[in-house]
């Protein structure tokens, strides 16, 4: 479906037409922040008013001649210019009752189609084998999920990619202590638990024993040479990672399209560096061999050349990125490829994106898509720290404390044992991952217990409460034979309110995926469950109203919920029916 800011830009865009500028590119109509200015604004008369200089209208003037050409629609019910130029929109309730109705009835809540015939290769999580996934993995996995959840909503051919860290000495060395000091029995009963003490292990070892990295050199190149046994037991430690990888995935609601380490791309790094020294777009420097920038390449480039290959022959993680690009340009075809990391890689991957263009890719949008550090009641997540929380604690907690809370509020047992542990597994896990994505991906945050839970307002049980609260309305009415037949209502202040928001869901979405910024759509769903609150004080459903209005109403909450499910849904938080 067509989202309505699309529907009012269309109509802007026709006016434009109208008044001589066939050639203009008319800015989107955007959702106003106070409704007193209407429901929905175009700002474009200001820039064009800007464009055309001293000779023409001025802006407020290009605003007038864009409200006199526009076509008569019974969608709005009126247009006023403020300020300098602003040109605002008011719509006529029962056509907004009326998309709202058509959205509530497709299941998947009327999505635009703007990824319709595009591709975009996402690339997120990517723990290190051998290692137990640790909070300092959460961020990348939840902000990338989402992303990935709103592109396949949106119409978009989605590659998600678990792009694990699988190859190189660090494989050498854990070979070489796995012969040399495994726990056979640590290892039976914690597959993971022991390859990462060895995985430690070897890196002291390293430090201080020239014969352990002699050995572990030795080690690196039987790998890197395909020898069978050597194979077979770095397959060994891919599998029982992966084994333990998917159980977390498998709380937390993610799943991949590929799975391609560092390993898939290893045979390739030889021959692209000889192929970029081929085309020039590669030089030998002391040995080594580089990517130069220009000025043009990308702010600060110039002064930080890109090195792929060592004076020793080693190639770094640049060269297996570039790789990387290349087959997710040419073999999916990308037309976007999003790579979330901290933003500790952000000169990394300007450098690998610029080299990119030189290799011929600069028609695919690449962006890094990087964030900002987080800390768990003070402790941060870094897995060089003594204090590092593995994921799964983490998640175990959050289970925990949510139980506590839904026994604290059932305390008449309206729900079973089991409901209560069904509502604490969807809603911890819900509170992790709210947490992190009502924040901008970019700031540094602190996870507190605290504010995660919170029933006021700012946590994913905040949002579930309101959604459960109308699906027991629901649920109620049904028992009286009462199920949502019409379109809602909106008459109250407070159900205009509601339906203006609901209609707004996928139109936030689409932001949110343009700016990669899930924070946008939390943000959306937390106006859209603060709204519920004054509709339920102010417009009552099943007693006292006559049965039109009770219709409606009803009608009104089940769209409510609809659009509370998707939004959560998008996040990759499952809504709940009770609390």
């Amino acid at each position: 479906m067509q989202t309505i800011a699309e529907y009012l830009t269309a109509l802007v865009e026709q006016a434009v037409r109208a008044i001589g500028h066939e050639d203009e590119t008319v800015d989107p109509c955007v959702a106003t922040r106070d409704a007193s200015h209407g429901d929905y604004q175009s700002n474009f008369a200001l820039r064009l008013g800007k464009k055309l200089g001293r000779e023409g209208p001025g802006p407020r003037g290009v605003a007038e001649q864009i409200v006199a050409a526009l076509p008569d629609e019974p969608a709005v019910a009126s247009v006023a210019i403020a300020g300098p130029g602003f040109i605002n929109f008011t719509l006529e309730p029962e056509w907004l009752a009326g998309q709202l109705d058509a959205r509530m009835r497709d299941e998947r809540f009327g999505p635009p189609d703007a990824g319709q015939g595009r591709t975009v290769v996402m690339d997120y999580s990517s723990p290190n084998i051998a290692k137990r996934m640790h909070i300092g993995h959460l961020r990348s996995t939840i902000i990338g999920n989402a992303l990935d959840r709103m592109h396949r909503w949106l119409g978009w051919t989605v590659i998600a990619d678990n792009h694990l860290g699988d190859w190189g000495t660090p494989f050498g060395k854990l070979i070489t202590a796995w012969h040399r000091e495994r726990d056979e029995d640590a290892y039976a009963a914690d597959p993971v638990g022991e390859l990462q003490r060895l995985y430690e292990w070897s890196g002291d070892a390293a430090k201080n024993d020239e014969r352990f990295m002699e050995t572990a050199r030795s080690e690196t190149v039987k790998l890197q040479n395909r020898e069978p046994e050597t194979v077979a037991l770095w397959q060994q430690f891919v599998d029982v990672s992966m084994a333990e990888f998917n159980q977390v995935y498998e709380r937390l609601g993610v799943a991949f399209d590929e799975i391609r380490g560092e390993s898939a791309y290893a045979d390739e790094l030889k021959p692209l560096v000889d192929d970029l020294l081929a085309q020039g777009i590669a030089t030998e420097s002391d040995g080594a061999v580089i990517i130069e920038f220009m000025p043009e390449d990308g702010k600060g480039l110039a002064k930080q050349p890109m090195l792929i290959r060592k004076a020793d022959g080693a190639a770094l993680y640049g060269t297996t990125d570039l790789a990387t690009v290349r087959y997710r340009a040419t073999h999916h075809n990308a037309d976007r490829i999003l790579i979330l990391t901290d933003g500790r890689q952000q000169l990394h991957f300007r450098q690998v994106f610029a080299a990119a263009r030189k290799m011929g890719f600069g028609n695919v949008d690449q962006q890094h898509v990087w964030f900002g550090t987080l800390r768990i009641e003070g402790a941060a997540a870094s897995s060089r720290s003594g204090n590092v929380i593995n994921l799964v604690d983490l998640l175990d907690e959050a289970e925990r404390r949510t139980l506590k809370v839904v026994e604290e509020r059932d305390e008449q047992g309206f729900l079973s044992e089991d409901e209560r542990k069904e509502v604490a597994r969807k809603v911890g896990v819900g509170t992790i991952k709210y947490f992190d994505l009502s924040q901008n991906p970019q700031s540094d945050i602190n996870f507190a217990w605290d504010r995660a839970l919170a029933l006021d307002s700012g946590s994913a049980v905040y949002l579930e409460y309101a959604h459960a609260r109308l699906k027991s309305l629901l649920r109620n009415a049904e028992l009286e034979g009462q199920v949502p037949s019409v379109p809602p209502a909106i008459e109250h202040e407070t159900e205009r309110t509601l339906v203006v928001l609901a209609n707004r869901t996928p139109e936030v979405v689409q932001l949110a995926v343009e700016s990669c910024r899930p924070n946008l759509l939390a943000d959306h769903l937390e106006a859209l469950a603060g709204a519920v609150g004054p509709w339920w004080n102010q417009c009552p459903v099943l007693k006292g109203v006559p049965e039109s209005v009770k219709a409606r109403r009803l009608a009104l909450a089940f769209g409510v919920a609809k659009a509370l499910e998707t939004g959560l849904g998008l996040l990759g938080i499952e809504a709940v029916e009770r609390m």
